[in-house]
């Protein structure tokens, strides 16, 4: 079977197949560490998603996940710590908070203690765990999902933004995202102010290559250069919060287009030839967030009672 998508949630469904004993080519456009994924920044947390009633068991199941992973952080990138999310409050988040430990409300807002990722190095330690469990990453762009379903009877479409033309599903929207990596002044705990649906986000993630400050959320924005004015913003409102920030110098900038869409797509075709195609796209900011656990659910409609053998 063909896994088409390198990022977060390619290599997760990849993974989560070849666990369950499935034989897996993962096509790939880019290295991991040039994917969407590698530029985010990345805090567990469910951001800018639906379905609302899905989103909370999709990324409890990433959590725990993640939980595990953190007593290694060193070797996996994933690491626990604290931090605030401004302008919340427990009794505005679903059923799913209550299984989120240490959640509690204070002064500044929601405190909590959640995984933070380091990506570049989640991505290429992840990688090398589904190398180790049997899954063939294949460098390949494609033109069209047919490619793929001529080569596997089997396919899982994790194409992210791509699946705008390879579906096609102009429901598909970039929502662009630019950071700042500045050197850490001491920042230890992270802190977020994002509004669903606003343009401009605040918020900073002590990494250990550099504090990443953050951001935006500039929807139908192609554009992957970053913007010195929307830069300086960003530095601006990092450091209303926290002022040292202020005189941080400045070590890069990134920038990454979110696969937006109305709602998470997972779902399963048979074509008139019999053979399966499984999408799971459309995640928007939250990938890194849910990909556990809509990798499960990919993972479950591959193995329906129609699907042939890969």
């Amino acid at each position: 079977m063909i896994v088409v998508g390198g990022g977060v949630i390619g290599m997760s469904t990849a993974l989560t197949l070849a666990e369950r004993g499935r034989r897996v080519r993962l096509w790939s456009r880019d290295p991991v560490d040039r994917t969407t994924s590698a530029v985010a920044g990345a805090l567990w947390w469910p951001y800018r998603i639906d379905p609302v009633e899905r989103v909370g068991p999709w990324s409890l199941r990433s959590l725990r996940r993640y939980e595990e992973w953190a007593r290694r952080p060193d070797e996996t990138g994933v690491r626990m710590v604290e931090g605030v999310h401004a302008r919340t409050r427990l009794a505005d988040l679903g059923g799913w908070a209550s299984e989120v430990a240490g959640l509690r409300d204070s002064a500044r807002g929601l405190a909590a203690r959640l995984p933070l990722l380091d990506m570049p190095v989640h991505l290429r330690w992840l990688w090398d765990v589904a190398e180790r469990a049997g899954v063939v990453l294949e460098t390949r762009t494609v033109a069209s999902l047919d490619e793929a379903l001529v080569a596997a009877p089997v396919v899982v479409n994790c194409t992210g933004l791509g699946a705008r033309e390879l579906v096609p599903d102009p429901s598909v929207r970039p929502v662009r995202g630019q950071l700042v990596v500045v050197r850490n002044p001491g920042v230890r705990h992270w802190y977020t102010a994002a509004d669903e649906g606003a343009a401009t986000t605040t918020y900073f993630f002590p990494q250990p290559g550099g504090l990443i400050l953050g951001g935006t959320a500039q929807e139908d924005d192609w554009s992957l250069e970053p913007d010195p004015a929307v830069a300086a913003a960003i530095v601006r409102r990092c450091a209303a919060v926290r002022p040292e920030i202020a005189g941080a110098r400045v070590l890069g900038h990134r920038v990454g287009l979110r696969p937006a869409r109305p709602a998470v797509r997972i779902e399963r075709e048979v074509t008139g030839e019999g053979r399966v195609l499984v999408h799971n796209y459309g995640h928007g900011g939250a990938g890194v967030t849910v990909a556990w656990g809509c990798a499960r659910e990919a993972a479950e409609l591959v193995e329906g009672p129609a699907g042939p053998d890969a």
